[in-house]
């Protein structure tokens, strides 16, 4: 079981592990459609779910793998932005990598930055041989980010919430 807690930083934002205390934050994210829309998930409806989300999904790979989903904020106002992380997924049998952010910050260049400090991290301090982000072919943007960090293209699979999905991976 790890206790090290999970910290980042990069040039324009700090990534941290996430707390009970960021349900409000998890709710706002998820309540969006525009933000959840590649995802295969609902909107979220209350801060209950909100809840639930945290503790049987994000806390839990903090505890039992020593990674998973960071809050990122801006440096520069402490504003919590979305989240980047690296998570086991056991189903797949591998690591992978993932981001979502509120929608005023698409395209700014956000995702790419703390994706590459997550990746950088987990080859360097965790020494992870593979990591793999997958995208809806639809989501233009975020195929967009896996290959702007060098992610190399491995194919389509319908494994990604029952729609066509790009997976990249990048290893050490």
């Amino acid at each position: 079981m790890y206790t090290e807690e999970l910290y980042l930083e990069t040039p324009r934002l700090f990534l941290r592990e996430m707390t009970p205390e960021d349900a409000p934050f998890i709710l706002e994210l998820n309540r969006d459609p525009e933000v959840i829309k590649y995802v295969g998930e609902n909107p979220l409806k209350d801060l209950s779910e909100a809840e639930s989300v945290l503790y049987m999904r994000i806390l839990p790979q903090y505890r039992r793998y020593g990674m998973g989903r960071l809050l990122v904020e801006l440096k520069s106002t402490g504003e919590g932005i979305g989240w980047c992380g690296i998570k086991w997924d056991a189903d797949k049998d591998c690591y992978d990598l993932g981001y979502r952010f509120f929608k005023k910050y698409w395209g700014q260049g956000y995702a790419s930055e703390s994706a590459k400090a997550v990746l950088d991290w987990g080859h360097q301090t965790r020494k992870l041989e593979t990591i793999v982000g997958k995208a809806d072919v639809l989501n233009t943007g975020s195929v967009h980010v896996l290959e702007k960090l060098g992610m190399k293209f491995h194919g389509f699979s319908d494994e990604c919430h029952g729609k066509t999905a790009v997976y990249h991976s990048v290893s050490s």
